[in-house]
This record gives structure tokens, C-alpha cells and sequence, in this order.
């Protein structure tokens, strides 16, 4: 059977990384992407340099009609999805609950939460063997901040990731039957151009030296581990978490 992926958000960062590390696992690629059309497009270079094939669809996660045109290309240009890695977030610079408005409130659920959950359901369309799929393999890329709440910072955000981790439970207990695992990694604190929404993007660089392990994580550590989780390598794990924080 081809294996078929889509990557949200994967023109860059985490996203990018594992779709190069993707490339030479045998995978077919959708990189997704919101915005920046050269970033996808170079990222899917090197995944065609690797020898694999690359597509690249930009949508909004968090709009179904975009995420049903999004599957439908991939199902004439790839083939039916296998593997998704919900990989598409936001995060906004540092702020109390007090001060947060109601649009960045709702953007931020609409995007780490519903966007997740849009994009496992119309996968699940095509891996469920009730709608002629063979079954399949979901990664949700949540963040440490689940767990630890980030207050006086992003709470909205770290409240979105602690809903992704519900879902990626409640999830793959649904499913488990039907030959579809649901997992997630949680990254704490990587180096990519990510935390440059949050108005810092040397924070890193900044905190590193405070973690037990001293140092900041790469993309392409998560990514190995997302990697892992989608393959056969991991046919138990079904609502694992891995958590990619250097010791936190």
C-alpha cells in the first residue's frame, strides 16, 4: 500500500523536518501551508531532491471548506491519505488572560484545536475501512505547554494544546479498532521561527541554559519522533505521548 501524508503547516520548522525526514521513508508528501508559498515550495525541493514526491496546497486549516479541497487534490494527485500529521498552530506574544481579546481567544481554539480535529475527520473519510480505507496513522504535534499551563504567557494557548491532547486520546480509543492509531508529540522548547509570533524569537536562546539538558531542541529531533510514531515500527502505540522537552 502507498503511503500517502499530508503535513499541515509544513513549510517550515517542524513541519518542514518531517517532511525531509518523510522523503526518504517512502512517503508521498502534501506539504501544507497557510501563507508563504515560497517556503513550501522550497521545502518540497528538497523532498523531491531526497527522491520523493512532493506536492504543495495551501489552506486554512481551521475552514472545512479548504480542508475538503485540500483532500480531494491530494486524492487526485497523490492518492488516498494514509498518515497525517497535524502539525498547523498559532501562538501570540505574551499576554494574561485579563488583557487577551476574544478574536485571539477564538483564533487560537480555531486553529490548534478545530483545525486538528476538521483535518483527523475527513482523513478518517479515507483510512476507516467503513469508507473503503485500510486503516491509517495520525500524529498531533500538541506542545509541553499542555501540561504546564504557561501562565502569565500564552494560557490560550497552552489551554489548546491540553484540548489537542484530549482529542488525541478520546481519538484513538474511537478508532483503535479500525486499524488507525492516534498519537502526539509534545515539544517544549525547539529552535524555529515559531516562538517569533510570540514577539521573542531568541526565547530559546534566552532559556536554554535553565533546562536540565542544557540546551534547546531541533526540529528534526521531533521530528524523528513524529516519524516514529507514524510508522509500523510504533503498531502499538495508539494515544502515546511523547514529550520532547529536554528534561522540563
Amino acid at each position: 500500500m502507498e503511503k500517502v501524508l499530508i503535513i499541515t503547516g509544513g513549510s517550515r520548522g517542524i513541519g518542514a523536518a518531517t517532511a525531509r525526514l518523510a522523503a526518504v521513508q517512502g512517503y508521498r508528501i502534501c506539504i501544507n501551508y497557510l501563507s508563504d508559498h515560497a517556503a513550501a515550495e522550497k521545502t518540497a525541493g528538497q523532498v523531491r531532491a531526497l527522491g520523493a514526491q512532493a506536492i504543495t496546497l495551501q489552506a486554512d486549516v481551521s475552514n472545512e471548506d479548504e480542508i475538503m479541497r485540500l483532500f480531494s487534490r491530494v486524492d487526485s494527485e497523490l492518492g488516498r491519505v494514509t498518515h497525517l500529521v497535524n502539525n498547523a498552530g498559532t501562538l501570540a506574544q505574551a499576554s494574561r488572560v485579563e488583557d487577551m481579546s476574544e478574536f485571539r481567544m477564538l483564533k487560537m481554539m480555531m486553529t490548534n484545536v478545530v483545525g486538528p480535529m476538521l483535518c483527523s475527520k475527513h482523513a478518517l473519510l479515507r483510512m476507516l475501512p467503513s469508507h473503503g480505507g485500510h486503516g491509517g496513522s495520525i500524529v498531533n504535534v500538541s506542545s509541553l505547554a499542555a501540561r504546564l499551563g504557561s501562565a502569565g504567557e500564552y494560557v490560550d494557548y497552552a489551554a489548546s494544546k491540553g484540548a489537542l491532547d484530549t482529542f488525541t486520546i478520546g481519538l484513538s480509543r474511537e478508532v483503535a479498532g479500525e486499524n488507525i492509531r492516534v498519537n502526539a508529540v509534545r515539544p517544549g522548547f525547539i529552535f524555529t521561527d515559531f516562538h517569533a509570533l510570540s514577539g521573542d524569537p531568541f526565547r530559546v536562546s534566552k532559556l536554554e541554559g535553565a533546562l536540565p539538558m542544557g540546551r534547546g531542541g531541533t526540529a528534526e529531533e521531533v521530528a524523528e519522533a513524529i516519524l516514529w510514531l507514524l510508522s509500523d515500527n510504533a503498531s502499538y502505540a495508539t494515544g502515546t505521548f511523547i514529550d520532547l522537552a529536554g528534561g522540563r
